[in-house]
């Protein structure tokens, strides 16, 4: 069962911004728990050394390699030292990702244009240079990871017009991208998470809040989701997990919404 054995994932954003289990890191050691080996990718070399540590201590299989997943030179060229190091690539995670408060007025033009590259132009990038290995073997599966933001305003929330757009259009390019390459084998979904409680999430919000009272930050997106918790990065990385296994062979151009229920609620 979703058992990945032989198979060769790209997980991009695969370290984390502090101890603990961010998205990446969680899907990372997942996938190499089922099996898969793992190329990790991370601008942060020693975040993606970390995540490869648990996964040799594990008895995984991995390799790690630095990358801004917003130039293009360097996903290219990480997609090419993947294929040198493993021979193929049969899944790809575009997990990089995150958020800067604004709305259309307040956020200033270089800001708008890094949430869409970091959000949006990332995962572009890096289908454009792995869906083409992927064309070569007939087959293939890609996840990119979004955001409920992208699907609803959140009431009373901040504005992140930015993210907001980015990862909307996100939805829609995994829909596309999933259109364009069935007929080579390649299927492409979303993982749409919720409220998460992660490193970078807890790292961001309290950075961004300003608050002196993180513990009341927590405990109050604790209590919104109907599940009555935050996810963890493990959460997504299960429905991540589904997405990239044969078990979902059949699944392509969709999104698995992993939010405790929280859009149910919303607007």
């Amino acid at each position: 069962m979703l058992d990945l054995t032989g198979k060769v994932a790209i997980v991009a954003g695969a370290g984390s911004v502090g101890p603990g289990w961010g998205n990446g890191r969680a899907t990372a050691v997942l996938l190499a728990r089922q099996g898969a080996s793992v190329f990790l990718t991370d601008i942060d070399p020693s975040a993606a050394a970390e995540t490869a540590r648990i996964i040799a201590q594990e008895g995984g299989v991995c390799a790690t390699h630095r990358c801004d997943a917003t130039a293009a030179a360097e996903v290219r060229e990480m997609v090419q030292a993947c294929v040198q190091r493993f021979r193929r690539i049969d899944i790809l995670v575009n997990n990089v990702g995150g958020s800067e408060p604004g709305d259309a007025v307040s956020m200033p033009e270089e800001t708008w244009d890094r949430q869409i590259a970091f959000n949006l132009k990332s995962a572009f990038l890096g289908c454009k240079y792995t869906i083409p290995v992927m064309q070569a073997q007939r087959r293939g599966a890609i996840v990119n990871i979004a955001s409920i933001v992208g699907l609803r305003n959140e009431p009373g929330g901040r504005e992140l017009v930015g993210y907001s757009a980015a990862k909307a259009g996100l939805i829609q390019f995994s829909r596309s991208t999933a259109a364009a390459f069935a007929k080579h084998g390649i299927r492409c979904n979303t993982v749409v998470p919720g409220l998460m409680h992660t490193p970078l999430v807890e790292h961001r919000l309290v950075r961004q809040s300003g608050t002196n009272a993180p513990e009341a930050l927590i405990a109050g997106r604790n209590a919104r989701p109907p599940l009555g918790r935050m996810g963890s990065g493990w959460d997504v990385a299960h429905a991540v997990l589904f997405l990239a296994s044969d078990e979902a062979g059949y699944i392509t151009g969709t999104e698995l919404v992993v939010d405790g229920g929280l859009t149910t609620m919303m607007p």
